[in-house]
């Protein structure tokens, strides 16, 4: 009885172990918000062979060398500018109609589908402002760890 006791508290704890690991897993928003918005592009892996890259003109970039090709330093500010628009990349479109549609433009309003889980992170304001911003910081907080050394 006793055994089997013991062995049931075993296979739970270990259950609930990998159950916690599966839970982190999903809950790597940046890694959603690039498969979502930028993998069609430039791969899951985010070296440049996503999908739809034979198709372009431009090849896109293998994002897991931009540390490396800044002298080791990841350009956080540059990635952040490029998602949100203020930096223009001829290859992803004017910000009336760049390649991402305006998935983080809040002007408008977010009148697409969006995660639950940012909303929670926005608080109880709902700031648009707020939950793109936060959209964005993941995908750059995403590229950064995945950064080739």
């Amino acid at each position: 009885m006793v055994k089997s006791g013991v062995k049931s508290l075993l296979i739970a704890g270990l259950a609930a172990g990998f159950g916690a690991a599966a839970q982190a897993e999903d809950l790597d928003i940046g890694k959603s918000e690039f498969q979502s918005s930028c993998a069609s592009c430039h791969g899951t892996d985010a070296r440049g062979k996503g999908p739809v890259s034979d198709q372009l003109k431009t090849s896109p970039p293998d994002l897991t060398m931009l540390a490396k090709n800044n002298n080791g330093v990841f350009p956080t500010n540059a990635i952040y500018e490029t998602i949100d628009g203020s930096k223009t990349i001829p290859a992803h479109g004017t910000r009336e109609m760049p390649i991402w549609g305006e998935r983080f433009n809040p002007i408008v309003k977010l009148p697409h589908y969006v995660d639950p889980s940012y909303w929670k992170l926005a608080g109880a304001e709902q700031d648009p402002d707020l939950v793109v911003r936060k959209r964005i910081l993941s995908v750059v907080d995403y590229l950064s760890r995945i950064q080739q050394k």
